[in-house]
């Protein structure tokens, strides 16, 4: 923990990332630092997480993974309840009490989902959307070394959201830190489908920020927001090759026997 301490803080120090040529994102104005942190995160997760978490896939049945998943999502909906009666959406707080309860009996502690089936939906809130309902601006993108991408708001709110996780709670720290590490093991493992994208984006980095603000943005104005699928594009890689614009043909000449236009109407080119 010493050393990896010692290199967190040389990384904050150095900050030393080739920024690329063009326009820089007004909502990213740490660039530099962000994309030496991002690195670091990349190396790391190359070297450690990502080979485990596929080792994990290989090696359990599906239907263990599912309950993982399962029990951790139950954990937070206890944040999410929370965050619903802060934000005023009294409906679904009910709706995702009923979740939790349903979850925690019927379901064995949340190993087994029969919410959805009686049709609670899944909701997800936190105190960095809480902050945005409540008109707080998310500030500018970070990415931080370890703890991956977020705003200076939604940065802020992982503090709070720690006392609304049930876990923190527990007085065995081992207990606690078993149960962070499978919670990280099984996001990691979710999100395996997704490297083969990300692989083939041109600016791996740009191609994660934009994707995480537009998610946030979504999930904090609750779907309510413009398509702006087409900042995806932004670090995909592209043809220099390819011409501007489709060539069009060349029209061809009037014929001298055409008959005259009718009136009102503009005369063909």
């Amino acid at each position: 923990m010493k050393n990896l301490a010692i290199l967190i803080a040389g990384l904050m120090l150095t900050g030393c990332a080739t920024l690329p040529a063009g326009k820089s994102d007004p909502r990213d104005p740490f660039e530099r630092f962000n994309r030496t942190s991002f690195a670091f995160n990349d190396a790391l997760d190359r070297a450690v997480l990502k080979p485990v978490a596929k080792t994990y896939k290989k090696v359990t049945p599906r239907v263990v993974r599912t309950g993982v998943s399962n029990a951790l999502s139950n954990l937070g909906t206890v944040s999410t309840i929370i965050n619903d009666v802060l934000q005023g959406k009294m409906r679904q707080a009910g709706q995702d009490s009923g979740r939790f309860l349903l979850n925690s009996t019927l379901g064995l502690g949340g190993l087994f989902d029969p919410a959805s089936a009686a049709g609670l939906a899944n909701n997800d809130e936190d105190f960095g959307q809480t902050l945005g309902k409540w008109g707080v601006k998310p500030g500018p993108y970070l990415m931080l070394p370890l703890l991956g991408p977020t705003n200076v708001r939604d940065g802020l709110a992982r503090i709070p959201d720690q006392y609304t996780y049930p876990v923190n709670y527990l007085e065995d720290d081992s207990t606690r830190y078993i149960i962070r590490a499978v919670d990280l093991l099984d996001l990691r493992a979710g999100l395996l489908d997704l490297d083969a994208q990300l692989e083939r984006s041109y600016d791996r980095y740009a191609f994660v920020r934009n994707a995480w603000m537009q998610r946030r943005e979504f999930l904090v104005k609750d779907g309510n927001v413009d398509d702006q699928s087409a900042e995806l594009e932004e670090g995909m890689e592209e043809d220099p090759a390819a011409p501007e614009s489709e060539p069009q043909p060349e029209p061809e000449p009037e014929s001298k026997e055409a008959p005259p236009p009718a009136p009102g109407t503009s005369p063909t080119p």
